[in-house]
């Protein structure tokens, strides 16, 4: 156990802190939520490591599901501006550790799962770890979740081709989206705004993630 929490202060100082992430409550998350717990038992000893962990393998055609490296996955939750107060839907929320590192920072978390076996190790590992304010529910990723709209922020664990209208108007006026767009050889980490009906986009830094099931982009025919 103290070699797991060496490894977890580690991550903080080496990949958190000299990455711009200022936000005290991120950092304070990172040190405390354990990472090994959301990852399969083969990969705990590099749950700390700065990359992609798969937790799925792919299937033909389509690729598989990774918990997000921790600089990455921390500078994207900071660029949400996530308040004390705020409802955020976290899409793609596999195993759960990006809702649980939100958790500590908003009111509620709705996390949003489509893949069964996901939802289900979310769930029992959100409890076990006493997140009472995560609530996994299961749907397909890019329809979000009508239900508990409008958000304060919606994060999107993961990389779209295309953001879909639809999960945009789930946020409050003023709310943010924040996401990895772009074909996977130059993609960039995006934040949309919602200012009234419309929505502010601005590009942040380039990162790199699989593709999130269901935000693949439109195939436009020519005639």
């Amino acid at each position: 156990m103290a070699d797991i929490a060496e490894q977890r202060k580690n991550m903080v100082e080496s990949q958190i802190r000299p990455s711009d992430v200022t936000d005290r409550r991120i950092i304070r998350a990172m040190l405390e939520v354990p990472r090994e717990a959301f990852v399969p038992t083969q990969l705990k000893p590099i749950a700390y490591m700065d990359e992609d962990i798969a937790l799925t393998k792919p299937a033909p055609g389509s690729n598989g599901r990774v918990l997000l490296a921790p600089r990455t996955l921390a500078k994207m939750i900071q660029l949400a501006d996530i308040d004390a107060n705020d409802v955020v839907l976290d899409v793609g929320c596999a195993t759960g550790y990006s809702a649980a590192l939100i958790g500590r920072l908003a009111e509620t978390v709705v996390a949003l799962e489509s893949d069964a076996g996901l939802a289900e190790t979310a769930s029992a590992t959100l409890d076990g770890l006493g997140s009472d304010n995560v609530a996994v529910v299961s749907g397909e990723l890019p329809a979000g979740y009508l239900d508990e709209s409008p958000y304060d922020a919606i994060f999107v664990s993961g990389r779209v081709e295309e953001m879909p209208p639809g999960l945009l108007d789930q946020l409050k006026d003023g709310g943010r989206l924040v996401a990895i767009e772009g074909p996977a050889v130059c993609s960039k980490v995006v934040v949309w705004r919602r200012v009234g009906a419309t929505f502010d986009k601005q590009e942040m830094f380039a990162a790199g993630a699989p593709l999130v099931p269901g935000f693949e982009k439109t195939p436009s025919f020519v005639f």
